[in-house]
C-alpha cells in the first residue's frame, strides 16, 4: 500500500501514556510522564537489546540526537523478546553496553508496546509538542525521514508558540572503573597472552595469561574509524577476533561495519574490508574488500583458507579472501529464520559466534537460539534449535534441547563444542557423537565467548566485565529444564482470506524510486508452513491477499518488506535515495470473528 503524500498531516491521535514496570533509566532516578515532555518533539524507539536492527537504529539516531538536543527527546522503550531481556539489571547493562545516551523506559510486560499497537522491533513513533502521534516507522533506514519531519515540526510549533527548548531529561550514569567493560570476544595469542575486545570502550586489550594483568591497550578508547598506531586507531564496538596465517589478528569491528587488521608486533591497525557504511539491499555482495559495504560483522574464523564472517546485520555468512583481497556472501539469503540446505538457500538469524574445525564451521545463530554448522561442501545444518520463537534451558537429545540467544561457540579437543549460552548465563556442550546437549557451567553473567587455554576454558563474562577461567568438568552440571516462547499477544484473525497491507508513505519531498524497476519488495512465509494456503512467496506489491488454513489454529506470519525512495527533484540528476526495510514475525490465532485485514506500518500512518 503506497502513498507519496507526507506523513505529517493526518487525523490527530493522542499519544498513549508511557508505562513500564521497570521504571526509567538514564534520568537520575526521575520518573516521567508525557505531560512532563509537553513542548518537546518526542521520538519513541521501541527496541530490545538482542535485536541487531535495533542496534542499527540506535546508531542511526545518534546524529539526530546531537543536532536537535534542545528540541527533541528520544526515549527508548525497552520491550523484551527473550526472558532474560525482561530482567531489569540486564536492561541497565544493555543501556551502558550500547552507549545509549537518552532516557530509557523499561517495559518488561510490554504495556506501552501494546498501547501503541507495535508489532516489530525496532519501531519508531514521533509525537509532536502537543502530545499527538504524527508518524510511525518500523525497521531501519528512517533517520533521514524523521530528521526532515523534526525540522518541519520545529518550524510549525515555534510559530505556534508550542515548542519548548532546553536541556532534556537525560542524565549520564557514573562510569565504572573496571579493567574491561562489557568485553565481547577473546583470542589466545601465540605468546600465551589473551587478546580481548573491550567492546564498550572501543578498544582491544592484551592481557597476560592470568586474564587480569593489562599488557597494552589498542585503540584510542573513543568511538571512531581510524587506522594507525595503537594509541591513535579508532574502533566502534569491536567484537570477534581471529589469528591469520601471517600472525596478525583480524577484528570484526561491528559498528564500523568493517574488518580491521592488528599487527601484533607493532600495534598498527589497518582496514581489511568494509567502507564504514552499512550494507543495504541493492548494494554489491562481492568485490574488492575495501569497496564493499558490510553490516555488523560480529565474529570471524579462519576456515578453508578464508576468513568467514558472521554478518549479524544481514543474517548471512560472508567470507574474506586474504590472498586476493576480496569479500563476498558465502551463505544466506538475508531472510531471517532457520532454514537448512545449500549455502545460497539457507536462512540465518543474527549469526554471532564462529568456530572452525577441519571439516565444520560451527556457528551460534543467536535469534533462533540455535547451534548450526556449515560443512566443506557449503551445506548448512542445524544441531540445536527450532526457530525464532522457541528458547529455554533444556538438556538432553539435541532435537528437543533448548538454548537462549547464544553468542559464542568454541571447538573442544574431543570433537564436541562448547556454546556460550548468553541469556541462560551458562556454558553448554553439544557432542556430535552422541547428539546430546549438557550444561558445563552456570552462574556466568552473559557469557559471550570462550577460549581454550591448556586444560582450562576461559569464558568472557561480558556483564561481569571479566574473564573467568574454568576447568572443563568431567561431568555435566544438572539443571532444571525451562522452556519459553516469545511472549507477545497473538493477533486474532479469521480463517480464510486475510488482506495483508504493508503501509509505506514516502517521506515529504521524496517519491518511490522506480528508475530501475519496482522499488518495493514483499516476502511472506509462515510457521508452520501449512498455515498459509495461498499468498506465500516473494513479490513487488506491498499488499497481498493471503488465505489462512482453517485447520491450523495458530502460528506465525513472517513478513519482510523493503521500499526505496528518492528525493523528488527533477532538476537533480543524482537524487539522494534511501532504503527502508523491516521483518515482522506476527503471532496469529485463527477464530471466527477475527480480523480479515492485517496492516503493518513500514512508514507513515494507517488511515
Amino acid at each position: 500500500m503506497n502513498d507519496s503524500a507526507p506523513t505529517t498531516r493526518r487525523a490527530r491521535v493522542r499519544a498513549p501514556e508511557l508505562i513500564g514496570k521497570g521504571g526509567w533509566l538514564n534520568t537520575g532516578d526521575e520518573q516521567y510522564t508525557l505531560a512532563d515532555l509537553r513542548g518537546r518533539i518526542v521520538i519513541l524507539d521501541f527496541w530490545t537489546f538482542c535485536c541487531i536492527n535495533c542496534l542499527h537504529v540506535l546508531d542511526e539516531l545518534r546524529e539526530l540526537e546531537e543536532k536537535h538536543r534542545d528540541t527533541v527527546v528520544i526515549i527508548g522503550v525497552h520491550s523484551p523478546k527473550f526472558a532474560h531481556e525482561a530482567e531489569h539489571q540486564a536492561v541497565v547493562d544493555a543501556v551502558e553496553r550500547y552507549g545509549v545516551e537518552h532516557p530509557v523506559l523499561d517495559d518488561p510486560e510490554l504495556a506501552t508496546w501494546k498501547q501503541y499497537a507495535v508489532r516489530a522491533w525496532p519501531t519508531l513513533v514521533v509525537i509532536d509538542p502537543e502530545g499527538y502521534v504524527v508518524a510511525q516507522h518500523a525497521g531501519e533506514g528512517h533517520a533521514h525521514a524523521i530528521a526532515r519531519l523534526v525540522a518541519e515540526l520545529e518550524t510549525e510549533h515555534a510559530a505556534k508558540g508550542t515548542l519548548r527548548r532546553g536541556d532534556g531529561p537525560y542524565v549520564a550514569p557514573e562510569p565504572e572503573p573496571t579493567v574491561l567493560r562489557f568485553p565481547g570476544k577473546a583470542l589466545a595469542l601465540p605468546n600465551g597472552n589473551l587478546l580481548v575486545s573491550d567492546t564498550t570502550r572501543h578498544q582491544l586489550v592484551e592481557l597476560e595469561g592470568d586474564g587480569e594483568t593489562v599488557v597494552r591497550r589498542i585503540g584510542s578508547g573513543v568511538r571512531g574509524f581510524a587506522d594507525g598506531a595503537a594509541e591513535m586507531a579508532g574502533f566502534s564496538e569491536p567484537q570477534g577476533l581471529a589469528l591469520l596465517e601471517d600472525g596478525s589478528v583480524v577484528v570484526a569491528d561491528a559498528v564500523n561495519h568493517a574488518l580491521r587488521r592488528l599487527d601484533l608486533a607493532t600495534g598498527e591497525v589497518t582496514t581489511l574490508a568494509g567502507t564504514g557504511r552499512q550494507w543495504w539491499q541493492g548494494s554489491p555482495t562481492s568485490g574488492p574488500a575495501r569497496e564493499v559495504d558490510l553490516s555488523s560483522p560480529w565474529d570471524v574464523a579462519l576456515f578453508g583458507g578464508k576468513v568467514w564472517i558472521a554478518m549479524a546485520g544481514v543474517h548471512q555468512l560472508w567470507a574474506y579472501d586474504p590472498q586476493d583481497g576480496t569479500v563476498g556472501v558465502a551463505a544466506g539469503t538475508t531472510n531471517e529464520g532457520l532454514v537448512d540446505g545449500p549455502a545460497a538457500e539457507a536462512w540465518f538469524a543474527q549469526p554471532s559466534g564462529l568456530a572452525a574445525t577441519e571439516d565444520r564451521l560451527w556457528l551460534a545463530d543467536s535469534e533462533t537460539s540455535a547451534l548450526r554448522w556449515v560443512d566443506l561442501d557449503g551445506a548448512v545444518h542445524t544441531a540445536v534449535g527450532t526457530g525464532l520463537f522457541d528458547f529455554g534451558h533444556r538438556d538432553g537429545a539435541a532435537e528437543q534441547a533448548l538454548l537462549q540467544h547464544p553468542l559464542g561457540v568454541t571447538a573442544l579437543p574431543d570433537g564436541s563444542v562448547a556454546v556460550s549460552d548468553t541469556y541462560n548465563h551458562a556454558l553448554r556442550r553439544y557432542d556430535p557423537a552422541t547428539g546430546e546437549v549438557t550444561t558445563l557451567a552456570t552462574d556466568l553473567r552473559e557469557p559471550s565467548d570462550a577460549v581454550l587455554v591448556g586444560d582450562d576454558i576461559v569464558v568472557v563474562e561480558s556483564a561481569r566485565h571479566r574473564l573467568t577461567r574454568l576447568r572443563l568438568p568431567e561431568e555435566a552440571v544438572r539443571v532444571e529444564s525451562v522452556a519459553h516462547r516469545t511472549q507477545r499477544a497473538a493477533t486474532e484473525v479469521a480463517p480464510g482470506k486475510l488482506q495483508l497491507d504493508v503501509i509505506f508513505q514516502a517521506p515529504a519531498g521524496q517519491k518511490l524510486d522506480t528508475r530501475y524497476g519496482p522499488s518495493t519488495r514483499l516476502l511472506v512465509s509462515s510457521t508452520p508452513p501449512g498455515l498459509l494456503l495461498a499468498g506465500e512467496g516473494a513479490g513487488t506489491d506491498l499488499s497481498r491477499a493471503l488465505k489462512l488454513n482453517p485447520a491450523v489454529t495458530e502460528g506465525v506470519l513472517h513478513v519482510s518488506a523493503m521500499a526505496a525512495s528518492c528525493d523528488d527533484d527533477p532538476s537533480n540528476e543524482y537524487p539522494a535515495c534511501h532504503v527502508h526495510q523491516q521483518d515482522w514475525g506476527v503471532p496469529v490465532r485463527l477464530g471466527e470473528g477475527g480480523a480479515d485485514r492485517l496492516p503493518l506500518v513500514l512508514a507513515g500512518m494507517d488511515d
